[in-house]
């Protein structure tokens, strides 16, 4: 034996799955004799990249974390007290490890197969329940993406909601965060609304507003007694929103009982780190009669085939992906993952315990605003929750000092200081403070009566004000506080659904690949989760580098100039980068060019982020191979080109093609004065190949969720950065509070300047341990598993749309239209998957009655296959149907999924057997996944709707109400 030196393990091969004996099986299936082979007849040949990428050299896992720990010791993570919407939390060890580091929960996919998702359904059911108990309203979302963009998705529910047609203004409290008021302003603006930011108390209503919000508790800290503005703007027809801290609703009168219409906020401080700025859950809650215009996803208790408590995504026929342009908002992901463990932080404490962690919270700021006041300090709030705000005057300097000095870290707004508590704060820490604001004056410790104060703390929340209702009375709040019992608890609805850690999940346009253990590793170490975003930038020093390292790499895999991080989901970076387009436009005095085409094949998303921005959708049409007809484009270019903004456009296409008339197409556009916006969501078909700039395209969002290895998270969270070319560069966001102004930058889209920034260290890890050659097979091996799937299954169902030569992209759409004929519909086919132990591939989209199937590279051959064979058996399910050798309404596809109690039940009288219900094909018995619930009924659902947790003894169905279930897709 030798000693070999240069060996390195290589990353790539631990994310692409198939070695070289499944690689050349493959090639063989399909029928060509290499990868390059197969590229070059999948890939036109004049959009393809000259030159490799230009990315550093792939490090292998072992030393990307060493040197990512170096880049870590430069952030300085101080004592934090800026508050703001951003708080120290202690993370239950019990909910961080089986949770937020536990692959079975931040692997899944959104819940839009119910029966297969019912651990994190009643999960973000808690959230909800937690929700409607601490704001006292009737209907919550399953989260929205942070409290910025929450408050502006109120502003336009409001605004969309409002009687009077005329009213066009919006009160905004001057005391809301600087941040919410920023976003407030960006999304205000394309649709004319008029903001007047200024004093509730003094404001002169009017019936030209349709709305109003306020903070509570206010942005520096004074809990005001909103109840008298609430009804003077209710007899002017003026809706209410309140940004609420959720933590102060265990102490505070919820907003619901003194005249709120919507209450939204974070629930960051439930359990979930700061991360400098995300992700972290933000709430939406309201009244039942605006449910059909609340945004978000909302999660509804329904019963499934055998009449049993089951749960799904109700009123989905309310979302952007089916109303299109005229949707109320373009949300497409949520912050599940950090709502389930908000809604479990809620669980394990109970109300007893929060109640506690609030009143130590309030207690200790008490206790700092009377120390501070015993050494003659000017404290400027007279009730209060966790914030205290003092007038430092000439020693507003020193106090900073001293502070820095003391690796603490407040808020300083000219010579005002306001100081944040939260459950991570000690006596001790009281003390440091108040020693050094001592020294400031010349005094000591010794000349306040500290243990006295503490020993006599009382309230300064006026009696009216303090909260007298009971919330979290439903026993999931009540009987989870060992962690014995909350490990089994979190376990038992783990085990309820359906991950990546179980099978393939093949869903087309949504690239569920490897989320690498080493990828996800960093997210919690202390020196990124407990960074507040707004510290000083001396302090960030870590963070810093790794977005500059980040932007240049995606800049450089994009073709772009540069990069914005800040949009925290696939649909803010679409928002984002139309925004950035209209800016350009009107700088350049062409405030008339709002009109942008879409391609009809284009996700729901486009037309609804198109409307968001102020423009008008004109619709282009695809031929017969599902292609942009580029006759039409033309058409449509010259017939609006004095007021053409943009073309939105998704490349690889909606329907899996490299379309060869892509640079034509974009060449068109700029011909007539327009922009190209390209959808990202088929990045993982371009990486290495071919690029968006190259392409043509002026701005493009990336889904790090999906080609980058940020997971899913059972529905978020997500990432949506943006790129663009030099041109645009000056107009990409701005913040209010930190300052990442690029010149001309429009208003903030996102509440953190940096977005989900602690999530962006996945996307990192995975570029530096892949390399550029790395990430170019990554494509190479997601285009070969797509095609190899594809030569597999082209005999059994029809591949809708291929390229010229007859290959697929990274995905392939497989037609089922055909066999409604004889009354099986494509939701049949995604129910049945489930006993084969598969997640349904997308479902009826692009193209209703079909499923879109992307493999990734991440699944071996072994994989592909299994789930090929159950394609197979599927469709020859289908055909002893047709054939009529199975009943057209007792068979296998039509009763699926079957669960175990009905499969192991007394009475068995369909005509096939329990073993074909349950154990289709030999693997199945090897390794069952078992859907928790029968089909569930979502009609039944939507016609009974409960979005909270419901007492089980009194949720009892008669018979007549499950007899004749109607199921929906």
């Amino acid at each position: 034996m030798t000693l070999n030196t240069e060996y390195q393990e290589k990353f790539q091969n631990r994310h692409i799955a198939p070695n070289e004996t499944d690689t050349a099986q493959m090639l063989k299936t399909i029928g060509v004799g290499s990868i390059d082979e197969l590229i070059d007849q999948t890939v036109p040949a004049k959009i393809r990249l000259k030159q490799p990428l230009n990315l550093p050299a792939a490090l292998s896992e072992f030393d990307y974390l060493n040197n990512l720990k170096q880049t870590a010791s430069k952030n300085k993570v101080f004592k934090s007290y800026i508050g703001q919407g951003y708080y120290d939390v202690i993370v239950p060890g019990v909910i961080q490890r089986n949770i937020l580091e536990n692959p079975g929960w931040y692997t899944q996919y959104t819940p839009y197969q119910a029966e297969i998702a019912q651990g994190r359904l009643q999960a973000l059911l808690n959230f909800q329940t937690m929700v409607l108990d601490l704001t006292g309203m009737e209907i919550a979302n399953a989260s929205l993406l942070d409290e910025g963009t929450a408050a502006a998705e109120a502003m336009f529910m409001q605004y969309s909601l409002r009687k009077n047609t005329k009213a066009d203004t919006f009160f905004v409290s001057e005391e809301l965060f600087p941040q919410t008021i920023d976003i407030l302003k960006t999304r205000s603006e394309p649709y004319g609304i008029k903001l007047v930011i200024g004093d509730h108390r003094t404001v002169e209503l009017n019936d030209s507003m349709f709305g109003a919000i306020v903070q509570y508790p206010a942005g520096h800290g004074e809990v005001y007694n909103y109840a008298d503005f609430a009804t003077a703007g209710h007899t002017h027809g003026i809706k209410l929103t309140v940004v609420a801290d959720l933590m102060s609703l265990v102490l505070l009168t919820p907003p619901g009982e003194w005249g709120a219409d919507i209450v939204v906020g974070t629930s960051q401080r439930f359990g979930v780190p700061m991360g400098f700025g995300g992700p972290h859950a933000a709430f939406f809650a309201t009244k039942e009669e605006y449910k059909r215009s609340m945004p978000g996803r909302i999660i509804g208790v329904t019963i499934d085939s055998a009449g049993n408590y089951a749960l799904r995504m109700a009123l989905q026929t309310r979302e952007q992906h089916i109303r299109r342009d005229k949707a109320t908002s373009n949300i497409c992901t949520a912050q599940a993952l950090l709502a389930i463990m908000a809604g479990m932080y809620a669980a394990y404490h109970g109300p007893k315990g929060l109640k506690l962690i609030a009143e130590r919270i309030h207690g200790l700021t008490v206790l700092l605003s009377q120390s501070l006041a015993e050494l003659g300090y000017e404290q400027l709030n007279s009730a209060y929750f966790d914030t205290v705000k003092f007038s430092l005057g000439d020693l507003a300097g020193p106090i900073k000092a001293e502070s820095i000095n003391n690796e603490m870290n407040l808020n300083h707004v000219g010579q005002d200081v306001t100081i944040s508590i939260d459950e991570t704060t000690s006596p001790e820490d009281i003390k440091t403070i108040v020693k050094f604001f001592a020294r400031v004056k010349g005094k000591s410790l010794t000349d306040v009566d500290f243990d006295g104060l503490q020993a006599k703390v009382e309230t300064v929340i006026p009696a009216e004000l303090q909260r007298t209702s009971a919330y979290l009375t439903h026993p999931v709040f009540t009987s989870h506080h060992s962690e014995h019992e909350m490990l089994r608890y979190i376990k038992s609805l783990e085990t309820k659904d359906l991950s990546l850690c179980h099978s393939m999940i093949a869903l087309g346009s949504c690239t569920m690949k490897l989320n690498a253990t080493t990828e996800m590793v960093p997210v919690t170490w202390p020196q990124f989760s407990k960074m507040h975003p707004f510290a000083p930038a001396d302090q960030t020093g870590g963070y810093m580098q790794l977005f500059d390292e980040l932007n240049n790499w995606l800049s450089e895999i994009t073709g772009f100039a540069a990069m914005s991080l800040q949009p925290n989901a696939g649909a803010q970076g679409e928002y984002a980068g139309l925004m950035v387009i209209r800016a350009y436009h009107n700088d350049r005095g062409d405030h008339h060019r709002n009109i942008a085409l879409i391609p009809s094949s284009a996700h729901g998303t486009n037309p609804a982020s198109a409307a968001m921005a102020g423009m008008k959708i004109v619709v282009v049409k695809c031929d017969e191979n599902g292609n942009i007809d580029v006759a039409d484009m033309k058409a449509r270019a010259e017939q609006y080109k004095d007021n053409l903004s943009c073309l939105m456009v998704t490349y690889p296409s909606t329907h899996g093609v490299f379309e060869e008339s892509i640079i034509e197409i974009c060449e068109i556009i700029h011909q007539h004065g327009g922009q190209v916006y390209m959808d990202g969501a088929n990045m993982n078909a371009q990486v290495g190949l071919t690029s968006p700039a190259n392409i043509g395209a002026d701005v493009c969002h990336l889904n790090l969720h999906k080609t980058f290895c940020i997971p899913h998270g059972g529905g978020g969270p997500g990432m949506g950065p943006i790129g663009v070319a030099k041109h645009l560069v000056p107009y990409l966001p701005g913040h209010a509070v930190v300052d990442i102004d690029q010149g001309k930058s429009i208003p903030a889209v996102s509440a953190a300047p940096w977005g989900s920034a602690s999530i962006l260290i996945i996307s990192h890890a995975y570029i530096a341990m892949m390399g550029g050659d790395g990430l170019k097979n990554a494509t190479q091996y997601a285009i070969l598993n797509a095609n190899y799937i594809k030569t597999r299954l082209q005999h059994h169902y029809p591949v809708l749309y291929t390229g010229a030569n007859d290959r697929c992209a990274h995905e392939m759409i497989l037609d089922c239209r055909a066999f409604k004929n004889f009354g099986i519909e494509v939701v049949d086919i995604a129910k049945r998957l489930m006993d084969y132990g598969f997640h349904a591939p997308t479902v009826s989209f692009p193209v209703a009655g079909t499923v879109m199937v992307e493999p990734t590279e991440s699944e071996p051959k072994h994989e592909l296959d299994r789930f090929c064979d159950a394609m197979i058996s599927i469709r020859h399910e289908i055909d002893d149907v047709e054939k009529g050798l199975s009943d057209k309404i007792d068979n296998p596809l039509k009763n699926a999924p079957h669960t175990v109690s009905v499969v192991t039940g007394n009475d068995w009288e369909h005509p096939y057997t329990r073993q074909k219900a349950a154990f289709p094909l030999p693997y199945v018995a090897a390794y069952k996944f078992w859907p928790s619930v029968g089909r569930v009924n979502d009609t039944y659902g939507d016609r009974t709707l409960i979005c909270s947790c419901p007492p089980l003894t009194d949720y009892e169905f008669e018979e007549s109400e499950v007899t004749t279930p109607e199921f929906g897709t």
